[in-house]
C-alpha cells in the first residue's frame, strides 16, 4: 500500500507538473525558444490571484479571470516591446532575455506583492478522498482533474483550430508559413498570451497542493526535464513524461531519501534527464531534425 500511495500521489503531482511543462512546449513549438521565466510567471500569476482572493475579497472564479487578464496584458507587451525587436537575433540572445526577465519579474512582484497573503485553497470538501483503499488528498485529485482539462483543451486547439495549424506551420517552417500570409507577431501575441493563462491556471493548482515561497519560483527549472523527456516537441510526450517524473520524485521521496538523504528526490529527475540525452537526445516522443545539405 505504501508503495501503491506513492505512486499516485506522483502521478497527481504529475498531472499539474504537466500543465506547467505544457507552457515550455507552446513556446519552443511556436518560436524554437525556451522561456527559462516560466517560474517567474507562474508566480506572478499565483500572486496576481492571491491579491484578488486575500486582499480583494474576490471569490476564486473571478480572482482567475482578472489575473489572467492581468497575465496576457504582460504576456503581450513583453512581445511587442521585449521580443519584436529580437526577430532574427541568435537564439542565446533570447535566452538571455527569458532569464533577465525572470530576475526583474521576482524583484518588482516581491515589492508589489508584499505582504498579501500567498496561501490559495480550492473551493472543495477539504477530507481525503478514499480510491481503492488509498486515503488521497481532495485538493492533489481535483488539481489533476483540472490540469487534464487544460492539457485536453490546449492540445484540441492546437490540433483543430486555425490558429493552432497556423502556430504549428510556424514551428514547421517560419519562412513558408510567412509566405503563406501567416503573421508572426500575431501568432507570437497569442502564444505568449497562452502562456500567461497557463501560468494563471497552473500557479493557482501548484499553491493550492505545495504551497507558495520558493517552490513556486523554482518550478519552471524543476518541470525542465519532463520537456526534455517527453521531447520539446511534444504535447503527448509532455504529458507521459510529467506522469514519469513524478513517479520518480514521489518514489525517491519515499525510498531513497531515508538512505541518500533529504533531497535526493529533487535531482533525481535531472539523472534521468542526463539518461534521456545519452540515449535519446530529443525526447521520447520528440523528433530530431532533419536538414538537407
Amino acid at each position: 500500500m505504501f508503495f501503491a500511495a506513492l505512486v499516485v500521489d506522483g502521478a497527481l503531482a504529475g498531472a499539474v507538473y504537466a500543465l506547467i511543462a505544457l507552457a515550455f512546449v507552446v513556446v519552443y513549438k511556436a518560436s524554437r525558444m525556451i522561456n527559462f521565466a516560466l517560474g517567474e510567471w507562474v508566480m506572478v500569476g499565483a500572486g496576481l490571484v492571491a491579491t484578488g482572493v486575500n486582499v480583494a475579497g474576490l471569490s476564486l472564479v473571478p480572482a482567475l479571470v482578472l489575473a489572467s487578464a492581468g497575465m496576457i496584458a504582460l504576456a503581450l507587451a513583453f512581445n511587442r516591446i521585449v521580443l519584436r525587436p529580437l526577430v532574427g537575433r541568435p537564439l542565446i540572445a533570447l535566452i538571455m532575455v527569458t532569464l533577465g526577465f525572470g530576475a526583474l519579474l521576482r524583484g518588482t512582484s516581491g515589492m508589489a506583492l508584499a505582504g498579501v497573503p500567498r496561501r490559495l485553497a480550492l473551493p472543495i470538501p477539504t477530507e481525503p478522498i478514499a480510491v481503492a483503499g488509498l486515503l488521497l488528498p481532495a485538493e492533489k485529485i481535483v488539481s489533476a482533474a483540472v490540469a487534464l482539462a487544460a492539457i485536453a483543451l490546449l492540445t484540441w486547439a492546437f490540433h483543430r483550430s486555425r490558429a493552432g495549424v497556423a502556430l504549428r506551420a510556424i514551428a514547421d517552417d517560419q519562412q513558408v508559413a510567412m509566405a503563406m500570409g501567416i503573421e508572426l507577431g500575431h501568432y507570437f501575441a497569442i502564444t505568449w498570451g497562452v502562456v500567461g493563462v497557463i501560468a494563471v491556471l497552473a500557479g493557482t493548482l501548484w499553491t493550492a497542493v505545495s504551497g507558495s515561497g520558493l517552490g513556486i519560483v523554482i518550478v519552471g527549472l524543476k518541470v525542465f526535464p519532463v520537456v526534455v523527456i517527453g521531447g520539446l516537441d511534444s504535447i503527448p510526450g509532455t504529458l507521459v513524461a510529467a506522469v514519469l517524473i513524478g513517479v520518480l520524485e514521489s518514489l525517491a521521496a519515499g525510498y531513497a531519501d531515508p538512505v541518500l538523504g533529504a533531497g535526493f528526490s529533487n535531482v533525481a529527475s535531472y539523472l534521468a534527464l542526463i539518461a534521456m540525452l545519452f540515449a535519446r537526445p530529443y525526447g521520447l516522443f520528440g523528433r530530431p531534425d532533419i536538414v538537407r545539405v
